[in-house]
């Protein structure tokens, strides 16, 4: 081992913080006269982990490259902004471990990790943002992409990991603490509800709940857990996949599966996989109707379900304001508005003529706010995207379109911009706009609630389909 080695292992060792510029100087006061670009070697030398020097350079946790779409879109939005990046990973020296980072021009610096969690690794990136200055643009590669997910946010330092695909869901990452605030009209609601549930399952031959993996599922799926505990609910999860949800989603999908109550059952649509049916060719409107619509249609028929739970709410859309909470479907899975059973006192009408099936909706009286109350009261995990983070995203006819994978197609003149956004309702995300937001607590959201009098379907594309109505759509059969 040279001496210079000997001597740059000593000031690594010794600096919890530093960079190329301080190992430059360090050497020199000990008598080693080594270039930036001789430095910069060596450090690569000792931490034997390779050089970051560009998006292409990078992988996500898994090994996967980045979404070369965000990546480039990024790159030019950080030389416009003249934002300096810095591509960090995991590295060792022996027994010690580092946050290492690099930027474009080779230069280097670390920040030590003083023991393992999450904790510790917020208290390296601290000190590497306090060492490199504020507005410290991070993004991660590798293991730090994952153990990143875990981390606190920290002020003056931006997370680009955006530019990978989704995390593994993490319960802890957006399950609030449990409220202790009263809301006694939760309590009535939740009584209702739990009532619904019972009243359906009692009658019912073959019931089954569909399951978005939204903000309403995980409530009404709460609620059917109470409904029938200690046994888990009779009936199956359906999700219908139209292959085109959010990332997000999808790994929240996995998380439900893995849980010991969940019977989660998964139908695509054989033909929309046969002609690679998607919103950009096939446009929003036949992309619903083949990959919902039909899929649905598909899997009652297969399966027989005759009472089906779903989560609309009266307060979303105008035709859902017409539903009553058990709603007839003929034996086609059509819905006709006006022959609707009226459901005075809450009296509710559950005969079904022979092939005929029934929506049953338990959240019916709820409203957006009351699912939120909820959601902080009983601590219910949901999906990452409901809460704002810098995401990528284009303006599209008013709406905030997240570019979420390499198959979003871009228009001419379209530009991808990076904005705290999130999203009020999840769904295919071409066809899903979001909102610019800077709530990122189940409370923060409670309170932009309170103030906002614009519908959560307001940013839903399919529910302004031009000859294809909300209302048009459920006498079809969507639900």
């Amino acid at each position: 081992m040279t001496s210079s080695v000997t001597a740059a292992l000593g000031v690594i060792g010794s600096t919890p913080v530093g960079d190329t510029a301080t190992l430059v100087s360090s050497l020199e006061l000990e008598g080693h006269a080594l270039s930036r670009r001789q430095v910069t070697r060596l450090i690569g030398e000792l931490f034997e982990v390779p050089q970051l020097r560009s998006f292409r350079d990078l992988r996500d946790f898994e090994g996967q490259p980045n979404n070369v779409l965000v990546a480039e879109a990024f790159d030019r939005h950080a030389r416009r902004k003249r934002l300096r990046l810095w591509f960090a990973q995991y590295a060792s020296i022996g027994d010690r471990r580092f946050v290492l980072a690099s930027d474009r021009r080779g230069s280097a610096a670390w920040s030590r990790l003083e023991g393992l969690g999450s904790e510790h690794l917020r208290d390296a990136l601290i000190g590497l943002t306090r060492f490199l200055g504020e507005r410290l643009v991070i993004v991660p590669h590798g293991e730090l992409h994952l153990a990143m997910g875990s981390v606190e946010p920290i002020v003056g330092f931006t997370l680009a990991d955006f530019v990978h695909g989704a995390l593994p869901f993490r319960e802890s990452e957006t399950a609030p603490a449990p409220s202790a605030e009263s809301h006694n009209h939760l309590r009535s609601l939740e009584a209702e509800s739990i009532r619904i549930f019972r009243e359906a399952v009692a009658v019912a031959h073959n019931p089954a709940m569909l399951f978005s993996m939204g903000k309403d599922s995980m409530v009404m799926w709460e609620l059917a857990k109470k409904a029938f505990w200690p046994d888990p609910p009779p009936f199956p999860l359906i999700v219908i996949d139209t292959r085109w949800k959010f990332q997000d989603m999808y790994r929240f999908r996995e998380y439900i599966t893995g849980l010991p109550e969940t019977d989660l059952r998964v139908h695509i649509n054989p033909d929309a996989i046969a002609r690679d049916v998607n919103p950009f060719d096939f446009g929003s409107a036949t992309h619903t109707e083949i990959t919902k619509t039909i899929a649905l249609k598909q899997i009652l028929d297969a399966h027989q379900f005759d009472f089906v739970f779903g989560g609309a709410r009266r307060d979303e859309e105008r035709s859902r304001a017409k539903e009553r909470v058990f709603s007839a479907r003929n034996e086609r899975h059509g819905w006709d508005p006006k022959s609707q059973r009226p459901e005075l006192w809450d009296v509710y009408n559950t005969v079904l003529p022979t092939g005929h099936s029934m929506r049953v909706f338990p959240l019916s009286n709820w409203t957006e706010l009351d699912v939120w109350l909820y959601i902080q009261a009983e601590a219910i995990p949901v999906v990452p995207l409901y809460f704002s983070k810098t995401r990528p995203f284009v303006e599209r006819d008013g709406a905030l379109i997240m570019v979420d994978d390499e198959r979003f197609r871009l228009n001419e003149g379209e530009e991808i911009r990076f904005e705290p956004i999130r999203f009020r309702t999840l769904g295919c995300y071409p066809l899903t706009g979001g909102v610019r937001s800077h709530a990122s607590t189940v409370g923060e959201i409670i309170g932009e609630l309170e103030e906002s009098r614009v519908s959560e379907r307001s940013s839903r594309v399919i529910d302004f389909d031009a000859g294809a109505s909300m209302e048009q759509k459920k006498k079809d059969g969507y639900f």
